[in-house]
């Protein structure tokens, strides 16, 4: 039993998280910048560029934000530290790397608001005071403690008129939850006051923007276990006090009956997703771009016997609803099965180049105008 036990978590850990601390066999670095026009592996759209910010190597960037000058800041979730960038210059090559803070619990998300900055811990969401000139992070303030570990352990935050949106995964697969925080996006003050569930039967919403009107959109990662095609990922406007259907309902409120045949629960009351995209690619970073479309990181398959993103995708948005998906950015994953990279999490600068993380390659990519 205890070999059959080893035998089964080995095989987990290896598909799991192999992939993710595992560094790619070949450099994607070798193939950038790359363009339209070049021989590289690594398509973008035409008139535009890819190339490499900056490399943490082992690190594994995760979170990207700017502060009020333009500097751009990245957690390295699984080294305990937020990292600063200047780029004075404005040549898309940082002047200088700094570390702003170690120390922490998982850091993942990371926000800037006026004087401060908020850092989402596995544990807690905090906020520090911000000097911009001197790129200081002081006086933590634990704004409210979060349940912490389990399967999914990221959280995310977001800020939109005065209020901190913080999104907690499940602990779990699939199971219920003791902890209402859980598979939820929470809302709060900005000074931690009045938390409470702002929409729940969210799986790992792991990243959310918002719309021009306000409207919250996030990629719902789906179960395991269901075979390669089910359930879908899933885009949802997510709404106050709505329920989106985990662990009892996936897609278009059809019922998990592998995880509860219980006939009383239904489905009836939970809301669908407005758009799906293929199982298990594991949607990540997710942005508007300029022309109110949407740009989602499919950070690529573990349990898939046909690997599943590794790319960007755009979806195209009209009407509060999604048209069709089509490839933005791929060629991470190779024809012969190599993996080069691993997109996470994608944010624009007030100049309009898209910033992407890779915690695979351990990069900070820039997309920009190939003049």
């Amino acid at each position: 039993m205890f070999i059959s036990i080893l035998v089964g978590f080995s095989f987990y850990a290896y598909k799991n998280f192999l992939p993710k601390i595992t560094p790619p066999s070949k450099d994607v670095k070798q193939y950038l910048p790359a363009n339209t026009g070049s021989a590289s592996p690594i398509k973008v759209p035409q008139g535009l560029k890819i190339d490499v910010f900056a490399d943490l190597g082992s690190e594994m960037p995760r979170v990207l934000a700017f502060d009020e000058n333009g500097a751009l800041f990245v957690t390295a979730t699984f080294a305990g530290k937020i990292y600063a960038f200047k780029d004075e210059n404005r040549d898309l090559k940082p002047d200088q790397k700094l570390e702003i803070v170690n120390g922490l619990n998982k850091p993942h998300g990371i926000v800037f608001d006026g004087d401060f900055v908020y850092v989402a811990e596995t544990d807690k969401v905090s906020r520090f005071s911000y000097d911009p000139d001197a790129f200081s992070f002081s006086n933590k303030q634990i704004l409210f403690d979060l349940p912490s570990g389990g399967r999914h352990f990221t959280r995310t935050i977001k800020i939109y008129n005065n209020r901190l949106y913080t999104s907690v995964g499940s602990s779990c697969d699939v199971c219920r939850e003791s902890n209402p925080y859980r598979a939820a996006i929470l809302s709060s003050n900005l000074d931690g006051s009045d938390l409470k569930v702002f929409a729940s039967g969210l799986r790992n919403t792991v990243f959310f923007d918002f719309d021009k009107n306000g409207n919250i959109w996030g990629m719902d990662m789906g179960r395991d276990n269901l075979g390669d095609n089910l359930p879908p990922e899933e885009l949802n406007i997510i709404e106050e006090n709505k329920n989106y259907g985990w662990p009892y309902c996936y897609g278009q409120k059809i019922k998990d009956t592998k995880f509860n045949s219980d006939q009383s629960i239904t489905c009836e009351n939970t809301t669908p997703p407005v758009f799906e995209l293929p199982a298990h690619s594991a949607p990540l970073g997710i942005v508007f771009d300029s022309a109110g479309n949407l740009l989602v990181a499919l950070h690529g398959s573990w349990n898939s016997t046909v690997p599943v993103g590794y790319k960007i995708v755009k979806l195209n948005v009209f009407g509060g609803g999604v048209n069709n998906s089509e490839d933005y950015i791929y060629g991470f994953l190779q024809s012969g099965g190599d993996i080069l990279g691993r997109p996470v999490d994608l944010k624009f600068d007030s100049f309009n180049n898209l910033f992407i993380t890779d915690d695979k390659a351990g990069l900070i990519y820039v997309v920009s105008k190939d003049n």
